[in-house]
């Protein structure tokens, strides 16, 4: 690390930090962010002429406490006229960007897609959202570290809803590779490619432990509560007839891939069974036990994982499994669920089936119109517990401390709002992009700082089968019924 000064037009920037183990764009993402002047316009003056976004610093000659000279015109910043039309290009930054319709782009820091199409697919969360925002500071339960990245979170999803230009997410990437030092891993002085589900997984996890933290005690966990999955096991073994039963929480669904699977439904049925070996007491020995789980408790944001990358030991690197999986925009996980959860979904599911049926003209039945339902799904939504006890995740979900007036109730049904991709034959290279799905129902292809409208039917393209984008992860919101 090195300091220097640099100036532009009548201003003198002191103290610029420069990481010399990063490539000179992310510098002048730097300036970016102290002057506006977008990193394309700048001119820096270095030893051997103009600094290239890939040039090498060791070979630049750069001092401790230089003083380097910049030009370029910063994006000029239109005021409203006091009278007359508004257009949308003399409205602030921040009025531009709801007109929009959509939020900026991130700039590319040198294989950051994977950190920003993850982030892109998190912040189409309003829940979550609004939870950061109310974010009210570390406790003595969660390391510094991990409030600095809740704060970086927090302050760059602000700037991505103000923006109407891409936003260089530096102060994020330097505190998430400082919490979780593998994502600033280096190969020939560049930062490595990563894993797009292990940034998703790490991210998630420090926003729960600190939103955690700070929350209301009605409802502890924010994260678990927006996108905790409730499993509940049966495990057996297979020669001495051993049974048990185990609980968990996950944040996702694995999605496995063979040459059985086609669709996502039968990789869910597959990823919620599995063989592990373990010390049998009855046989004194290892033996073989089958796991099957079902679903116990479902969330606001139900997220899929397609196991598409395996550890190939000829290459020494992740390969990928390029199979075509179908997937749906909208996803019924019924069938996936417990018995006890299946009769509390029952009701909610008839009535949803009613109301869909009524804009399609037909009449509902009297059953679920009648009196004794209405009580029915009263006391279920009142006394929903997901088996041990506990309330299930979705129809208590308190956002930041603030207790909705009526909770409203699951039905299993979820509409696809988010996609991951990746292109490429490693997770390790290629390249990840972002698909979402806006509030307007348009949805926007994130490819790092330049969103681009697609159509809906163009989503479920996205299956995999070649060497084109392919569906990674999969972020569902569910369909539920107002109280």
């Amino acid at each position: 690390m090195i300091n220097v000064s640099v100036k532009w037009q009548k201003e003198l920037f002191k103290a610029v930090e420069i990481d010399t183990t990063q490539p000179p764009y992310v510098f002048k993402c730097q300036l970016f962010d102290l002057t506006g002047v977008p990193p394309e316009r700048q001119k820096i003056m270095v030893k051997g002429g103009l600094l290239k976004d890939d040039a090498d610093w060791s070979t630049l000659g750069v001092k401790q406490g230089q003083k380097l000279m910049m030009m370029g015109t910063a994006d000029e910043i239109v005021k409203a006229p006091e009278k007359g039309t508004v257009f949308v290009e003399d409205l602030p930054e921040e009025e531009q960007a709801i007109n929009l319709g959509h939020s900026a782009g991130l700039f590319n820091l040198g294989n950051t897609c994977y950190m920003n199409s993850t982030l892109q697919c998190l912040h189409s969360v309003p829940e979550l959202k609004s939870a950061l925002i109310n974010y009210s500071g570390r406790s003595d339960e969660v390391d510094q570290t991990s409030h600095t990245l809740t704060v970086a979170t927090r302050e760059l999803f602000t700037e991505l809803d103000k923006s109407v230009k891409p936003v260089a997410p530096m102060q994020f990437w330097m505190v998430l590779r400082k919490k979780y030092p593998q994502f600033g891993q280096l190969h020939n002085n560049s930062f490595m490619q990563q894993d797009a589900e292990e940034c998703w997984t790490q991210l998630l996890y420090t926003l729960s432990q600190s939103l955690k933290s700070s929350g209301s005690s009605a409802n502890p966990d924010t994260v678990k509560a927006l996108f905790g999955v409730d499993l509940v096991s049966r495990v057996h073994c297979v020669e001495s007839g051993e049974e048990s039963t185990e609980t968990e929480s996950v944040h996702s669904l694995k999605c496995h891939i063979s040459h059985e699977v086609n669709h996502l439904h039968e990789g869910l049925k597959h990823g919620l069974k599995s063989e592990l070996e373990k010390n049998s007491p009855a046989l004194g020995r290892s033996a073989v036990y089958v796991k099957e789980s079902r679903i116990n408790g479902l969330p606001r944001y139900l997220t899929i994982q397609f196991v598409r990358f395996f550890w190939k030991r000829e290459s020494n690197q992740k390969a990928k499994i390029l199979r075509k999986v179908d997937y749906p925009l909208e996803l019924d996980v019924y069938d996936l669920c417990s018995e006890d959860l299946r009769k509390k979904l029952e009701v909610p599911r008839k009535t949803l089936r009613d109301e869909e049926g009524k804009k399609l003209g037909l009449k509902p039945s009297e059953k679920s119109s009648s009196s004794k339902d209405k009580d029915i799904m009263m006391s279920d939504a009142e006394g929903a517990s997901n088996g041990s006890g506990e309330t299930s995740n979705a129809m208590s979900v308190e956002v930041a401390g603030v207790q909705p007036e009526k909770e409203p109730q699951m039905t299993g049904v979820y509409d696809l709002v988010a996609v991951l991709t990746h292109k490429g034959r490693s997770a390790d290279s290629g390249h990840y992009v972002a698909w979402v799905k806006q509030e307007s129902g348009k949805w926007i292809e994130y490819a790092d700082d330049n969103p681009i409208p697609q159509r809906e039917e163009d989503i479920t393209k996205l299956s995999g089968g070649g060497d084109w984008h392919m569906a990674y992860i999969c972020l569902y919101k569910a369909r539920v019924l107002p109280m």
